[in-house]
């Protein structure tokens, strides 16, 4: 199928994301809405595995302005399936609302009056930046050639972004899970550049855990025969990976919330109308997975799940640095580490190893029945802990 051919095909945002055919790919593709992405072309980028991308370009979004003396910047970083939508309405070229809108605007704990805050697309990820299913060279989406990043080179891509916007040393660096994975990574990496880090729900090194459950996930996805072993973007609606990536939607879902969770929410009660017992139906929460399954179908794409996914694989700040240790005792930002307490995919432990391995280290605790999407819910409790970290006053005697 011609570019133009395959363009003309795609849904419109809001079918992809509300109902009607599945699209073989939900990534953002050149001539769909902008929105309020902003773009930089950062030229090649040689990768830590070996190889390069000979250009790469990232999306992102900014609120506020940055001062005279560049010193009120913030750096926002998503997690996995986030992108840099992080505050304001659903929009054309936002088909979702931002997802962490309580935490960031005017009044909000990370101030948008005070701080300039810029929000990056990951590298490897589907919004905008370079990814799977952007255009390689030979004009034809990268798909399977597209070649194995990591944290340090999502960071990179960052560091050179920081420098088309004139941001020598970022007041905050701040992310959850996968965006905490590069938020340490800025805090060991370039210490130059960071003055103050907030590393929420996340680790310094992924454990032996995290990486079997991912291993499912990136079983899941790649076991799908429309995932066509990553080359898949010329295919029909409904005919692309999302079965595939719906489960490992789902094997991911069960791990960002808690047991007590689920049980209070569902218990063993049936899907309204259907029969569980023999009668081939569902229980509730197995509905509940079904449909966060076909929403990520909806607004995401495979590749970038397996890459992105791959990256937090190999997570490891202490990497080539002397072990985790060593890597955490080298940090010089005043540093922020928040543990969800029903979080089972990260376990409070692992944020309590970076506060007390940081010299200027600060532990916290949210205490949630949500399990690991505590940071994304919570802002009752997180608001007021990142508030504090930030001497936001007027927030915090509101």
């Amino acid at each position: 199928m011609s570019e133009s051919g395959r363009r003309a095909s795609r849904p419109s945002a809001r079918t992809r994301t509300t109902g009607g055919p599945i699209p073989a790919s939900a990534a953002w593709r050149e001539g769909d809405p902008v929105g309020r992405r902003q773009f930089a072309d950062l030229g090649p980028l040689h990768l830590e595995a070996g190889g390069k991308l000979p250009a790469v370009r990232i999306a992102y979004e900014t609120w506020g302005t940055l001062n005279a003396r560049a010193d009120n910047a913030v750096l926002v970083l998503h997690a996995l399936t986030g992108d840099s939508h992080i505050t304001g309405a659903a929009e054309p070229g936002h088909p979702t609302a931002g997802w962490w809108s309580d935490m960031v605007g005017p009044g909000r704990p990370i101030d948008t009056d005070r701080y300039y805050v810029v929000a990056p697309n990951v590298l490897g990820g589907c919004q905008g930046s370079t990814g799977p299913s952007s255009d390689a060279p030979n004009g034809t989406p990268w798909g399977s050639r597209f070649p194995y990043v990591t944290v340090r080179d999502q960071v990179a891509a960052e560091r050179e972004l920081a420098d088309r916007l004139g941001v020598g040393t970022w007041a905050l660096v701040i992310g959850a899970s996968m965006g905490g994975h590069r938020a340490l990574e800025w805090a060991v990496g370039e210490p130059d550049r960071v003055a103050a880090v907030a590393a929420i729900a996340t680790s310094a090194q992924s454990t032996a855990d995290q990486i079997a459950w991912a291993h499912a996930q990136l079983g899941a996805i790649r076991s799908d025969p429309r995932c066509r072993g990553g080359d898949y973007y010329d295919a029909a609606d409904d005919d692309g990976p999302h079965a595939g990536l719906g489960i490992a939607r789902q094997i991911a879902h069960t791990t960002y919330r808690s047991a007590r969770e689920l049980d209070e929410r569902f218990g063993r009660l049936p899907q309204g109308g259907e029969n569980p017992l023999g009668g081939g139906g569902r229980f509730a929460v197995q509905s509940y997975l079904d449909h966060h399954a076909n929403k990520l179908a909806r607004r995401f794409d495979a590749n970038s799940y397996v890459v992105l996914t791959e990256s937090m694989n190999t997570h490891d700040v202490g990497r080539d640095r002397g072990g985790v240790d060593s890597a955490l005792a080298s940090i010089t930002a005043r540093t922020l580490a928040v543990a969800v307490d029903s979080d089972r995919l990260f376990l409070p432990s692992q944020s309590e190893r970076i506060a007390e391995g940081a010299p200027d280290g600060t532990y916290r605790v949210l205490h949630s029945d949500y399990g690991h999407d505590g940071f994304l819910i919570d802002f009752d409790q997180l608001g007021p802990i990142i508030a504090e970290f930030l001497g936001n006053r007027a927030y915090l005697t509101r």
